[in-house]
């Protein structure tokens, strides 16, 4: 087994990332029911490449917060039925895969979840939108993890900037990056960059404010 990580800090303002090679999948299933129910270690696997959330910044909380707030506000003004379902646990053994996300709504699959007590990643689809905050360059790529699972679309943070990646409809399981938002449209990369810069640096009720009238007024 080796491993990489992102930062030497013990600080718990910084966050720190571990990336682990060489680990089973009864090893995965053992680290996650040892910590059921916990924020952290949020953890990936990606057949035998594991990696650990250790602790978050408050760039990375307070980012992953407005973007899933942005969700909800242009969801609620448009009409959409949406369901948050937060960091939830997604792990299918017969991927030999498994995720928790910063954050992933049920979109328009929400009809399918609504009112499920456990969400089933091997018998409910899968959430129509995950969103990942990503401040370290050292992180492990998961695209091929959400694309192996059917996410239809995810929204990467990276360095103030949102990407947003859809899932190919060709059935090759990758992601075309830049593209509009499908699954909430009319938003693209370049609107929720300058949302998410205006939720950052603006009073919480202002910002609301002009999220509201945006979606209010853009055509779909």
């Amino acid at each position: 087994m080796t491993a990489t990580v992102s930062s030497p800090s013990t600080s718990t303002n910084e966050e720190q990332r571990v990336v682990l090679y060489g680990i089973s999948w009864g090893t995965y299933e053992s680290l996650i029911a040892d910590n059921p129910d916990q924020p952290f270690p949020r953890v990936t696997y990606d057949r035998g490449t594991m990696e650990l959330l250790v602790n978050a910044s408050t760039e990375h909380e307070d980012t992953n917060r407005a973007i899933s707030l942005l969700v909800d506000l242009v969801a609620a003004e448009r009409g959409i039925d949406v369901r948050n379902v937060g960091s939830m646990l997604f792990k299918r053994a017969d991927l030999g895969r498994g995720f928790e996300p910063d954050t992933c709504f049920y979109i328009q699959n929400e009809p399918h979840v609504r009112g499920a007590k456990q969400i089933d990643p091997v018998l409910h689809p899968p959430p129509d939108l995950v969103i990942e905050i990503d401040v370290s360059r050292r992180s492990l790529n998961k695209l091929p993890v959400y694309a192996a699972f059917g996410v239809p679309e995810v929204w990467r943070v990276r360095e103030g900037a949102v990407l947003v990646y859809t899932l190919r409809l060709d059935g090759s399981v990758r992601y075309d990056e830049g593209s509009p938002s499908r699954v909430l449209p009319p938003l693209d990369g370049e609107t929720l960059t300058r949302f998410l810069a205006d939720g950052l640096a603006m009073g919480r009720a202002a910002w609301v404010r002009s999220v509201r009238t945006w979606a209010q007024s853009a055509a779909v």
